[in-house]
């Protein structure tokens, strides 16, 4: 089974995106930091990470780095609302990453995720 680490620091915007990713039948995982999320991905493999990217102790895209290095075959995806962000060059976000700018609907959020998945 496809299992996805979720780092949102919104409460309800995590609790969405956890129960629409566990309905379309995947394991989720949340945090609501991206230093906890990292911690977890030392200790167990997951096959894809959706993060935000502003977030409190450790923002998505530095948690997206570390996590690169501990698994180069992780998939990643951030949700964000300042897009800009993440694909400016000198953010150093992983290259592959897809990026999901907010608001969205839940079923393209489960549709993109389906896409990077499918591509493994």
């Amino acid at each position: 089974m496809n299992r996805i680490l979720l780092a949102e620091d919104d409460n309800d915007m995590r609790r969405f995106l956890a129960r629409a990713l566990n309905n379309a039948g995947y394991d989720v995982v949340s945090f609501d930091n991206g230093k906890s999320a990292y911690e977890r991905l030392r200790e167990e493999p997951f096959t894809l990470l959706l993060t935000d990217i502003v977030m409190p102790e450790m923002d998505g895209i530095e948690l997206a780095r570390r996590a690169t290095e501990l698994d180069p075959d992780l998939k990643i995806m951030f949700i964000t609302g300042f897009a800009a962000v993440a694909l400016n060059p000198d953010s150093q976000a992983p290259k592959d990453a897809k990026v999901l700018s907010k608001p969205f609907h839940l079923k393209d959020l489960v549709r993109e995720v389906e896409k990077m998945l499918a591509a493994a």
